[in-house]
């Protein structure tokens, strides 16, 4: 059987979980892997067949997405050519992790697609939402990557057909500790920014992960250093608590690894706003932003902010067994 696994390359979340996802999909037939987006920071350790230009949001450095930039950077004539070109036929199964140019690909041409996706989960009735609504968001999370069926990831088993985080091996190996440090990734604010106002709080040590600055530096108790996967997951593995972006992956690790969690969601971005709602659901504090009308709940946080305890077993290999088996096609 040949498969597609297209992944989203917005944001490091999905190359992180398609880490453990290829290697049980390749036990089910030839897996040919495409990634679209330009704001990914993580590697991937196996073939990249398809590299497209994609559909991105541009994280901008005061707290949300760039609109401007996110508009100039639109190639949408190269994402017609490439949704047009694309050669899903040639696939009898295409595994989509919010990944556009794929999804509409097999919408036009009627090749099975579907989602294994943390934002399928995001959109089930049952799944948490922010107070105020956001029917342009919702619109853009069922119409960005349309598929017939699919299957989704969140903090809770909300419903049918989803599951808990996939938790990297990598995460999975480690043994936490505590050795007081806050570790940081917060990449929709500038690194100044989060000097600012971090070090507005000396009680704590800050290791920041910076997705603006190549070169690091250290400004009193804020030390900022380059994205890099060992180190990010070395530091938040002996980290007190990690404060991040409302994203999927990170706060799901933290709470799998036993800390403390703060989420700040990503201005204008429905999706962080219910992930926050789902993270406090969990136990996470949450700040709507970095600024000074919101330090008191992260002073808070530092100072009775409890450890999450998450239960989440490893389930990868019978959730793509059951993915491969629901749509009928034979194992290889």
């Amino acid at each position: 059987m040949k498969i597609l696994f297209a992944i989203q390359g917005t944001g490091n979340g999905h190359l992180s979980r398609a880490r453990d996802v290829y290697p049980e999909l390749v036990k089910h037939g030839d897996v040919d892997v495409l990634i679209s987006g330009i704001q990914g920071d993580v590697d991937v350790p196996f073939p990249v067949k398809y590299k497209r230009y994609g559909m991105s949001f541009i994280f901008g450095k005061n707290g949300g997405v760039d609109i401007w930039d996110t508009a100039k950077r639109m190639k949408l004539f190269r994402l017609l050519r490439d949704i047009r070109t694309l050669p899903v036929e040639q696939y009898d199964l295409v595994i989509n992790d919010f990944e556009p140019i794929s999804a509409w690909a097999c919408k036009r041409r009627k090749v099975p697609c579907v989602s294994l996706s943390h934002q399928y989960a995001v959109l089930h009735p049952a799944a948490p939402r922010p107070d105020k609504g956001d029917l342009v968001g919702e619109l853009v999370l069922r119409r960005y990557a349309p598929v017939i069926a699919g299957y989704g990831f969140h903090f809770k088993a909300y419903g049918e057909n989803i599951y808990t985080p996939v938790i990297r091996r990598e995460i999975r190996a480690l043994t936490p500790t505590n050795k007081g440090h806050y570790t940081v990734y917060l990449p929709a604010y500038s690194d100044e920014t989060i000097v600012k106002h971090l070090s507005q709080f000396p009680e704590a040590q800050w290791q920041v992960f910076s997705k603006h600055n190549k070169q690091p530096f250290t400004a009193g108790n804020v030390t900022i250093s380059k994205i890099d996967n060992k180190a990010f997951v070395e530091s938040m593995a002996s980290a007190a608590g990690v404060l991040c972006g409302a994203g999927f992956e990170g706060p799901a690790e933290a709470m799998y690894l036993g800390k403390k969690v703060l989420v700040i969601p990503m201005q204008v971005q429905y999706e962080q706003q219910c992930n926050a709602a789902g993270a406090a659901s969990m136990g996470a504090s949450v700040a709507k932003t970095l600024d000074t009308p919101h330090y008191d709940i992260i002073r808070r946080w530092l100072a009775e902010g409890r450890p999450i305890q998450a239960d989440y077993p490893d389930m990868t290999a019978d959730i793509i067994a059951h993915v491969i088996r629901t749509h009928g096609l034979k194992t290889n």
